[in-house]
């Protein structure tokens, strides 16, 4: 910018918002998670989990966009800090949740190990 433009933001002082809020708008409506691999670029053992996701988590989790269903999305889950119950995003952490439940998702404890590993690996990929 020049400095008349300069002189003019100081005049105007809610000029220069203005001129951010487009800006502001844009990357508010913007989706900062990455998109999932898509299944086609699955490993047989992500491909093994998709289908354990289908069988067991579909009817209360999307996991190709990030809108909650009956729990929350699980697009991304590993690509955040945290879980949105505040617990860290890690192996550890999803396993128990799976086995023990929390909140509203009941516990699952007869979860095959297999099962929860190739949903584990298939989650990565979201």
């Amino acid at each position: 910018m020049n400095s008349d433009s300069n002189k003019m933001l100081r005049r105007v002082p809610g000029l220069s918002i203005l001129c951010a809020l487009p800006f502001l708008l844009c990357l508010a409506g913007c989706d900062s998670t990455p998109p999932p691999i898509p299944l086609t670029q699955l490993n047989p053992q992500q491909a093994r989990g998709h289908q354990v996701y289908q069988a067991h988590c579909a009817q209360c989790h999307y996991d190709r966009v990030s809108d909650p269903l009956h729990g929350p999305p699980l697009r991304g889950v590993f690509k955040k800090q945290y879980l949105p119950s505040g617990a860290p995003a890690n192996d550890e952490r999803v396993t128990a949740t799976v086995l023990h439940g929390r909140n509203l998702m009941p516990a699952q404890p007869n979860t095959d190990p297999q099962d929860l590993d190739d949903v584990l690996a298939y989650l990565h990929t979201l």
